[in-house]
């Protein structure tokens, strides 16, 4: 497609670039192009790079990974510069040199962003989120996976500025505990996945709060989750009728008698019931579990 577009001048034909650029080029052609062609394509001619220059300011949606797996600072800040119609911004691969001072202009200048991917992003800082909470009221998915950054107090901006969050997630953001995830909840009733895996500091209190407050809740990631217990997945199984899937593996003090009751709902969860383990470990170990005759 790249060469396709580089070759269309013919002297019947005309140019490509005397389409009009702001309704056929950047909406019907070059949004079906992947990213990092597109920036070879700058390079062809001075008009090719000025047609590129107006895609990126009016692109939607930027996804660091289509570029390589590690795009330079310069060019980021290059890329974006005059964006301001972003509504989506993942970048999961910037994490080596991604700071506030890159990303705060992004934000303070997309107020339309509703997608914000930012895990393992780990040289940002609460103002980073903070900043998120202010600028895109209009955001529904967040992910701050292993963002360690995350506290308390960051984390209540962005209950109190985005109300219509439907999916967040806090994978290993061990600064927060039960008092800050029930906040969240209590503000964001609207959650339909909430990922809270990783943190030894969330336990059955955050659990039943969400429980209570997010009656939408399809999906939930309570994986290695130390202090959660029985009482509060029968909360979730009696609050949560939308629930579609659960999990809890590492989770040691939640037992086969709270998800049973799930389980028979048809909820996905990532254990498996206590006989089949068994006979999977039996399997394992002996290499005759499938001639057990359950029946006895």
């Amino acid at each position: 497609a790249l060469w396709c577009l580089m070759m269309s001048v013919t002297p019947t034909r005309g140019c490509l670039l005397d389409l009009p650029w702001e309704d056929i080029l950047v909406p019907h052609i070059l949004c079906h192009l992947p990213l990092q062609q597109l920036l070879s394509l700058q390079r062809v001619s001075k008009s090719f790079q000025s047609l590129i220059q107006l895609y990126l300011a009016n692109m939607r949606c930027f996804d660091s990974s289509q570029i390589g797996p590690a795009i330079p600072r310069a060019a980021f800040v290059n890329l974006l510069k005059d964006n301001e119609v972003l509504q989506q911004l993942a970048l999961q691969n910037c994490s080596e040199w991604l700071t506030d001072r890159e990303l705060l202009p992004v934000i303070g200048q997309n107020h339309h962003l509703h997608q914000i991917q930012l895990k393992g992003c780990t040289q940002l800082s609460r103002h980073a989120l903070v900043a998120i909470s202010l600028s895109c009221p209009q955001l529904r998915q967040l992910s701050l996976a292993h963002c360690e950054w995350v506290d308390s107090l960051s984390l209540r901006s962005l209950a109190d500025h985005c109300k219509a969050l439907e999916a967040v997630d806090l994978t290993a953001c061990r600064q927060l505990k039960d008092e800050a995830i029930c906040y969240l909840v209590q503000k964001c009733g609207r959650l339909k996945s909430l990922s809270l895996a990783v943190n030894a500091n969330v336990g059955d209190v955050a659990v039943e709060e969400t429980a209570k407050c997010c009656p939408e809740l399809e999906h939930l990631d309570l994986t290695g989750c130390l202090r959660v217990k029985n009482d509060s997945i029968r909360v979730l199984a009696e609050y949560c009728p939308k629930l579609r899937s659960l999990k809890v593996k590492h989770c040691h003090n939640v037992a086969e008698s709270s998800l049973s009751i799930l389980r028979s709902r048809g909820v996905e969860l990532d254990v498996e019931p206590p006989l089949q383990r068994a006979l999977v470990l039996l399997q394992d170990v002996v290499g005759f579990a499938p001639f057990i005759n359950l029946q006895i």
